[in-house]
């Protein structure tokens, strides 16, 4: 006999402003901020929570308990994560995990102390994390001297206009697009708008890729606090409540190194498999979904989820593009938050801050000021290290 699943609700979110990476705080400061807020939020304390799962990439092992005493010294396990760009998911995916398993209040938190520029590997005296993807790049395409990460994505961009003539005025629109959203977010590191013609003659990072469709680097962090079914009516918490009904993950399979395609070693099969079991979990198709909150760490990888994801067939996203259908009055907002490129990415916190995102759209917060009337809702972040 199969046991379903308790069902599992976030009830409080919380985060702060991102914000270029400087020492004006440091970790404990703004994951107590975020903290707090999620708290607040959730109308709960401290000493109800039973486990916590604290994700960061750039940081000691045990950050996560030092965090935490900034709030409350309680007790509780403290599971520390890191998984790259993915941190905060699985943060998420193991707090979700600890409700279904029977606990009933536990707390996701991701915070992020990040060096200025572009990314680095922190080892040099090891086997680097993502060493066969770059290998499998230079193998295709050849190395330049770019930051690894632009040329990885960059040339993926270049691909999808190898193959299908989708042009550099696509990768544009998107950063046009997610700087727009940004406008209205407090919370986002960058507020600017800008004409297509200064995102596409902003300075040259790699390919079709200009500097303002890159994200940058921040300091940040953002909570969730997930409950039981339970736990919601034992408190009365209904009307904060918002039920997580599907959350999957994945990571790579051969065809990422195999099938010679720069699409692929970014992510694209993984995301594909990723989405397709949410869909079939869940029984939601693409065309139901009206807000999306993806990762776009590079203009170029938004378009090319927006495939994987199905929002329309594999080679079609200029037209998705083109029609508008990823904005307002479009079928699906995407990133109605400004997305990475400029609400920014502070690793360990970027999933979480996007589950804060939806959690408001659905609860139709009134002082959301770029709120989307949403009913169905989707977190999604394709696992793949970056270097």
């Amino acid at each position: 006999m199969v046991v379903p699943k308790r069902k599992v609700f976030v009830i409080g979110v919380g985060m702060t402003q991102f914000k270029k990476p400087s020492d004006n705080a440091d970790y404990p400061e703004i994951a107590k901020e975020a903290l707090i807020n999620a708290l607040t939020d959730a109308g709960i304390s401290i000493n109800q929570v039973q486990q916590a799962c604290c994700g960061y990439v750039y940081g000691d092992s045990t950050s996560g308990q030092r965090a935490l005493y900034e709030v409350g010294m309680t007790g509780i396990p403290v599971f520390n994560v890191n998984n790259n760009c993915s941190t905060g998911a699985s943060a998420l995916m193991l707090a979700k995990q600890f409700i279904e398993s029977g606990s009933d209040c536990t707390l996701a938190l991701g915070f992020e102390k990040m060096q200025r520029g572009s990314l680095g590997s922190t080892f040099s005296d090891r086997a680097n994390p993502v060493e066969k993807h770059v290998e499998s790049m230079i193998n295709l395409v050849g190395l330049d001297a770019s930051p690894i990460t632009a040329q990885m994505f960059g040339n993926a961009g270049l691909e999808h206009m190898k193959l299908y003539g989708t042009k550099e005025e696509h990768f544009a629109k998107i950063a046009y697009k997610n700087h727009l959203h940004s406008v209205n977010n407090p919370n986002s590191q960058f507020r600017d708008k800008y004409t297509l013609e200064q995102i596409m003659k902003s300075p040259k990072v790699f390919g079709p890729l200009t500097k303002l469709q890159c994200c940058p680097t921040s300091d940040g962090a953002a909570a969730a606090i997930l409950v039981s079914e339970d736990f919601v009516r034992r408190y009365g918490l209904e009307a904060n409540a918002v039920e997580i009904v599907g959350l999957e993950m994945a990571t790579d399979t051969a065809s990422t190194f195999n099938s010679d395609s720069c699409i692929k070693i970014v992510g694209f099969d993984m995301t594909k498999a990723a989405a397709d079991k949410l869909y079939e979990k869940t029984r939601v198709k693409p065309t139901d979904i009206d807000v999306i909150e993806l990762h776009d760490c590079f203009s170029a990888n938004e378009l090319i989820t927006y495939e994987a994801l199905g929002l329309c067939p594999v080679g079609k996203a200029k037209d998705f593009i083109d029609s508008g259908a990823n904005t307002y009055g479009g079928r699906t907002v995407v990133n109605p938050s400004g997305g990475l490129i400029s609400k920014g990415h502070p690793l360990g916190a970027t999933v979480l801050a996007q589950c804060a995102e939806l959690c408001w759209q659905l609860r139709g917060e009134p002082n959301l000021t770029y709120l989307y009337s949403a009913w169905t809702q989707l977190i999604r972040l394709c696992f793949l290290s970056q270097v």
